[in-house]
């Protein structure tokens, strides 16, 4: 579980989608945020000058999904004017101390951990086909995975969830947030998560669609295909499985996965104890 932490925003134009920084209280580090129509206003500001990791942020041609490119650069602003001519990215997020404590190696050590946790998380397809990193002192490193902690904390702030576990940590969970749906044999465990349902990596779901995913909701279909696609969801014996902890919009969406039609999300995830995610809600 992350620390308490107070983020401080400040936005130099007056405007939430333009240029903002954001600090955390008794950290040395310091992110600068701007969309690319605003890279003229960052390069221009002082922590452009100093070393630093940047995330080029941009959306898959192919799949519609997030895409992110991760660097690092002794002197961030000149690594990020020879981006300006690539267009697969649309804003971008530059992280620096304000102490001038960060080395070369620091920042490559930040870089590949920044990537490698990205890719393991798989929330978005990151660009960047290997992880530099960078070996460092043992109390180097204890003072870079703090930073990388304020990383992952300022991120979804400034609007990437690219570091942000899809399933909640296991401490986190207690047994009644654990729900389970079962179906012909295909058994799911899951939570609810802030932007909606998480089923557990190792869940199973039908094989076959049920008549109502083909003649009443196409989308079923569509949806349990995309998975099908990105491997999220294979073949395994005579149910499909999950082979990551996969989120959903909704409690019913993923329901509707697991059982290859129709299916009310709150009214079917059960916890140990028998109580529906409806009732445990109190809805």
């Amino acid at each position: 579980m992350n620390p308490a932490a107070t983020i401080k925003l400040f936005l130099p134009h007056g405007d939430p989608k333009k240029l903002r920084t954001a600090e955390i209280s008794n950290w040395s580090g310091k992110a600068v945020a701007a969309p690319r129509t605003d890279l003229d206003y960052l390069l221009a500001r002082p922590e452009m000058a100093k070393p630093g990791v940047y995330i080029l942020l941009g959306v898959d041609e192919d799949t519609g999904g997030p895409l992110a490119y991760v660097g690092e650069a002794e002197v961030v602003g000149d690594r990020l004017k020879q981006h300006k001519g690539k267009d697969f990215w649309h804003s971008s997020i530059v992280f620096v101390s304000k102490d001038e404590n960060l080395t070369k190696s620091h920042i490559r050590h930040l870089e590949g951990r920044i990537i490698s946790t990205a890719q393991k998380i798989g929330r978005c397809v990151v660009t960047n086909s290997v992880s530099s990193g960078a070996h460092l002192p043992e109390s180097d490193t204890h003072d870079m995975d703090v930073f990388f902690e304020r990383i992952a904390q300022l991120l979804p702030v400034l609007g990437s969830e690219m570091l942000t576990p899809v399933a909640p940590k296991p401490a986190e969970t207690t047994p009644g947030e654990i729900f389970t749906v079962q179906r012909k044999g295909a058994i799911a465990k899951g939570v609810r998560s802030p932007s909606g349902f998480v089923v557990f990596s190792g869940s199973t779901a039908a094989l076959k669609e049920r008549p109502s995913a083909q003649l009443h909701a196409g989308w079923i279909l569509a949806l349990r295909d995309e998975l099908m696609k990105k491997g999220a969801l294979v073949p395994d014996g005579q149910y499909l499985k999950f082979t990551k902890d996969t989120e959903f919009a909704s409690p019913s969406a993923a329901a509707v996965v697991v059982f290859g039609g129709n299916a009310a999300g709150p009214a079917v995830w059960k916890n140990a104890a028998g109580v529906t995610l409806k009732e445990f809600e109190g809805a």
